[in-house]
């Protein structure tokens, strides 16, 4: 724990679960599988923050109003200077000008004023907003990922094809790179279908459509392939993976046995080499069992010569 941070905060932190890993197909336009890729768990594995997400979305909305609007108070609008009538003798009441509020064409009481809407948002929340809103977003499988668009150039008809062999429906953002123009123009006319550039990715346009599609220059966070011995958890069409807790006690018990095997083989290698050791004059001395054999065996050829 931080000197900076409070022990609620670190039982929260605590509190917190783990990263999943998720992975998704790469394919290519034609709809071709051409693997299975891990995202990063810090961007598409966290348990979305509502609240946060929330928080952002309405800051985002409200930075997007021009704030341009503007009414006339009594002060500001033209006419108004005679009194309308006599204090005193009329029956009605007082007045000193035509253009009060509650006069017909007089000015607006508290009416708006142009300002400025923007609220402050920390990076970091702003950050966290968007990792909730990709995490939401893999976990229900809504995340595409191709190798590349490859359009040479402008083509809707092509456009409209790449996608039904993706087989994606409904609202679409597309993040695609600042330099691929041509991709840029063949979905700019469909109407379901909002283009984005990766730098300019929030949590708002990825919460307002169904799909989100990457290509391999424009997935954030760290990649890498997928091992087939992964093992996959309850998400649909297989898009999440997770390192499992079996197979590392696979590999400690791996482990445990080639290290049973070395330890065997070290013994079988002592065993068959004879013990020998230096006495204090440094002449070789064998074990006993060995000398009492050797003893043996000159005494019956000694006995056969005679």
């Amino acid at each position: 724990m931080s000197i900076s941070e409070t022990p609620v905060t670190a039982e929260r932190r605590k509190a917190r679960p783990e990263p999943k890993r998720r992975a998704v197909q790469k394919r290519s336009v034609d709809g071709t599988v051409l693997g299975k890729v891990l995202l990063d768990p810090q961007m598409f594995g966290l348990e979305p923050n509502v609240a946060v997400m929330h928080q952002v979305v309405t800051a985002q909305l409200a930075a997007a109003r021009s704030g341009t609007q503007s009414t006339l108070t009594r002060a500001e609008v033209r006419g108004g200077g005679a009194k309308p009538f006599r204090q005193k003798g009329t029956g009605r009441s007082r007045q000193g000008s035509t253009r009060a509020p509650h006069w017909s064409g007089g000015g607006v009481a508290m009416g708006p004023k142009p300002r400025s809407y923007k609220q402050k948002t920390p990076k970091k929340m702003v950050r966290l907003a968007l990792c909730s809103a990709l995490s939401d977003r893999a976990s229900e499988g809504k995340v595409a990922l191709i190798d590349q668009w490859g359009f040479e150039e402008p083509k809707t008809k092509k456009a409209i094809e790449a996608l039904q062999a993706l087989g994606l429906t409904g609202r679409i953002l597309l993040v695609v790179d600042g330099d691929d123009v041509n991709t840029q123009r063949s979905f700019s006319n469909l109407k379901s279908i909002q283009v984005t550039f990766v730098g300019e990715l929030s949590a708002y346009d990825i919460l307002r459509n169904d799909w989100i599609v990457f290509d391999d220059s424009t997935l954030i966070g760290e990649q890498a392939e997928a091992a087939s011995g992964d093992e996959v958890i309850d998400v649909p069409d297989s898009i999440v993976v997770a390192s499992s807790g079996a197979s590392k006690a696979g590999a400690s018990k791996a482990g445990a046995s080639k290290a049973a095997r070395s330890k065997e083989e070290s013994t079988a290698t002592a065993e068959s080499v004879p013990a020998v050791s230096d006495d204090e004059s440094g002449s070789e001395v064998v074990d006993e069992a060995s000398g009492s054999e050797d003893s043996t065996d000159a005494a019956s050829e000694e006995g056969e010569d005679k």
